[in-house]
């Protein structure tokens, strides 16, 4: 059995986690350690790892986790089926086994470029948590991805929320939502999901707002994300680009309107976790995006975890 549940701890207190992703640089990798220790001052019940399409990083990516267990907290690895067989899937998790990785996040994955499929034995992330009960037992504690909005590759939400509901009737264990700005359908969705018998835990998946670049690029590029008016407005008011095609600053005043959005999208950012912890979710993730200041500024304002 998973070491540590972390679905037991959320019976107990709203938990506080972070995301980060593999660095694909050796200064990166060298920072990391630092970032983590900066991260683990506020005592989060777990840091999760990103994991490449079709695995490309998984060396770094399990090189990642043990930092983080060095650090003193629960790796959650991310793990997907894209070109992976069932062969190759059950050999890399019986070597985080036996480095003590027993947490995972079983996605799908996004497809390679250009291509249409996953590539390996398994099209969806619903197989892979059945595959990895029947191999494993309850040796691993195994959360879902959930998209408040539904899947951007999912006909309609309903079709979505079926997906959700067999990943838990497959074994699942708890739910790491997509980002979402749209706070009323947020409500409706997990109001959707307890109607449709969906009991696992909900951990909000948050993108701290620091970059407009970076946040157009995470709604449009990847999800299909409705922005709410506040976001819009923001974006809006300390528009940087020419159009958006176009990546050349045409304005003397980008620094400062950098600086400005920035300092705004911290606040905005403060807002939505207060509105996700008055929804009674079990769980706060953040994306980290592997910085330690503006986020430790955001869970020193929000008062998620005071430093004592």
């Amino acid at each position: 059995m998973a070491t540590v549940k972390l679905t037991e701890l959320m019976k107990e207190r709203q938990l506080l986690s972070f995301e980060l992703f593999p660095p694909k640089t050796d200064k990166g990798m060298e920072n990391l350690p630092g970032t983590i220790e900066h991260l683990c001052e506020f005592k989060p019940e777990y840091i999760s790892v990103t994991y490449g399409a079709g695995g490309g990083n998984v060396g770094t990516n399990r090189e990642v986790c043990q930092m983080v267990k060095k650090a003193g907290t629960v790796p959650v690895t991310h793990f997907t089926v894209i070109k992976n067989t069932k062969e190759g899937i059950k050999d890399q998790l019986e070597t985080y086994l036996s480095e003590g990785v027993d947490h995972i996040l079983a996605l799908r994955g996004d497809f390679p470029r250009g291509e249409n499929s996953t590539g390996g034995d398994f099209n969806y992330a619903t197989d892979l948590v059945k595959f990895i009960r029947k191999e494993f037992g309850d040796k691993f504690e195994i959360a879902v991805a959930g998209s408040p909005e539904g899947h951007i590759a999912c006909r309609s939400l309903d079709a979505d929320i079926s997906v959700l509901k067999m990943k838990q009737d497959n074994g699942a264990d708890y739910i790491m939502t997509q980002l979402c700005w749209d706070m009323e359908q947020f409500a409706r969705w997990q109001d959707k999901i307890r109607k449709a018998g969906v009991t696992m835990p909900i951990d909000v998946g948050i993108m701290p707002i620091l970059d407009q670049a970076a946040t157009i690029n995470m709604a449009l590029s990847r999800n299909g994300c409705v922005m709410d008016r506040e976001l819009s407005r923001l974006i809006s008011k300390y528009w940087i680009f020419p159009n958006p095609f176009d990546k050349a600053p045409f304005d003397d005043a980008l620094e400062q309107k950098k600086e400005d959005f920035k300092k705004a999208g911290i606040e905005y950012t403060i807002k939505q976790i207060d509105k996700y912890r008055a929804l009674g979710v079990e769980g706060i993730h953040l994306y980290a995006l592997n910085k330690w200041k503006d986020v430790s500024e955001i869970i020193k304002e929000s008062g998620m975890r005071t430093l004592v």
